[in-house]
């Protein structure tokens, strides 16, 4: 019997199984890798939160403060470890943590006079041991620059052509994307004068930019071999100066090299480091002062994570500036005199220096109480309002 090499009906429908099921693979590593992008960002939060927290405990006991728990998350207990004094535990919503302090706890073996409790200890080393979160945030932020440049390398632009670069629109209500500019477009010219290859160039754009808010600039966009007219109106963003909501780069071959010298990575860290304690500072003072304004700006978890994401899916090279900028947030956060923040506790502790003796333990009980609730109130907000307004219920209304 002769035998043909011609694939059989069987063959061919086999053939078209296998083309679905790549298909159906394809679709589902799309969610797959999102899903991915949230929790490196739920993670990249959850890592801060216990820096943060860690500050406060390795400032407890280094001084010999008795500290009696330990713990990242609140909620239910996932995992927990019984030390020979401190509690240490995962628990199930990863949005913040605590250090707890055995001074107030009615089962706690340890005498209530006894030097080392918290409250039983000078004003400054209370005070050492409240502001060290924030110290320990604003530490890290530095240090990951430091792996930033040290891991991935300084950024460099080779081959220099005229224009900037976009390479990425930082969101799709943005004004640069409500004015149709793409990721990967090139901007070659604004308000009709050319932009060159100086190094002046792009600090130039953006003062144009800072020097429009809510005027239309007029930019000449380059994408691909298309030349097309755009008219994109600045506003005012969450550090007070005008934005459009983009990324600038140099135009040219872009790319990373290896770093001169320690002393280099250690520079361009506290450079990139400044500059950005700077602009969150500036935010801050903006939010304070024009609130009705910026108030829209203000990001709960939800839009956090939601950012975080989508930087981790466009490369994981730019969780580096995101883990830092979280970390100088969450400090300065902390540091504000409002009640159930560090910022509160200090506040306390400045009027006890100023009196010679603490406000009675109702006063600040309530006080604390009051803050939480409010501030518990503006997370149960910025979680409604930012979930709404995820990509996915919006599709939901259209």
């Amino acid at each position: 019997m002769a035998c043909r090499l011609v694939p059989s009906t069987g063959d061919r429908g086999l053939t078209k199984k296998r083309g679905m099921t790549s298909a159906r693979i394809g679709k589902l590593l799309l969610p797959l890798g999102l899903i991915m992008s949230v929790l490196a960002a739920i993670a990249v939060i959850a890592l801060l939160v216990a820096v943060h927290e860690a500050g406060h405990f390795l400032a407890a006991r280094l001084q010999g403060i008795h500290v009696n728990r330990f713990a990242i998350g609140f909620g239910p207990i996932l995992w927990k470890y019984q030390g020979p004094e401190t509690e240490y535990s995962l628990r199930a919503i990863p949005l913040g943590g605590f250090v707890g302090f055995p001074d107030d706890d009615p089962d706690s073996p340890i005498p209530p006079h006894d030097p080392n409790l918290l409250k039983n200890r000078p004003i400054l080393d209370r005070a050492i041991v409240i502001s060290a979160g924030v110290i320990a945030n604003l530490l890290f932020a530095y240090l990951v620059f430091v792996a930033q440049f040290t891991t991935v390398g300084v950024p460099e632009t080779f081959n220099p052509q005229p224009g900037i670069l976009v390479p990425q629109v930082m969101s799709e209500t943005a004004p640069a994307a409500l004015a149709g500019i793409r990721p990967g477009d090139v901007l070659v010219a604004a308000n009709g004068q050319p932009l060159g290859t100086t190094d002046n160039t792009i600090p130039d754009f953006i003062q144009l930019i800072k020097d429009s808010p809510n005027q239309p600039v007029q930019l000449t966009v380059q994408r691909g071999p298309r030349t097309l007219e755009v008219a994109v109106t600045p506003q005012i963003g969450a550090d007070g100066n005008a934005v459009i909501g983009v990324q600038l780069q140099p135009n040219g071959d872009f790319g990373y090299r290896r770093p001169k010298h320690p002393f280099e990575v250690l520079s361009l860290a506290a450079q990139q480091f400044q500059d950005m304690l700077v602009r969150t500072v500036r935010g801050f003072i903006m939010l304070i002062t024009n609130f009705n304004e910026m108030a829209s700006q203000v990001a709960g978890p939800v839009k956090i994570v939601e950012q975080g994401a989508g930087l981790a899916q466009s490369s994981l090279a730019m969780l580096f500036p995101f883990t830092a900028i979280i970390s100088i947030n969450l400090a300065i956060i902390n540091i504000l005199p409002l009640p159930a923040l560090d910022g509160g506790q200090l506040a306390f502790l400045l009027v006890e220096a100023l009196r010679g003796k603490p406000l009675p333990d109702r006063i600040q009980e309530n006080v604390m109480q009051t803050g939480l609730v409010l501030l518990l109130g503006l997370g149960v907000f910025l979680i409604v309002r930012d979930t709404t307004q995820l990509e996915i219920f919006q599709n939901l209304r259209q």
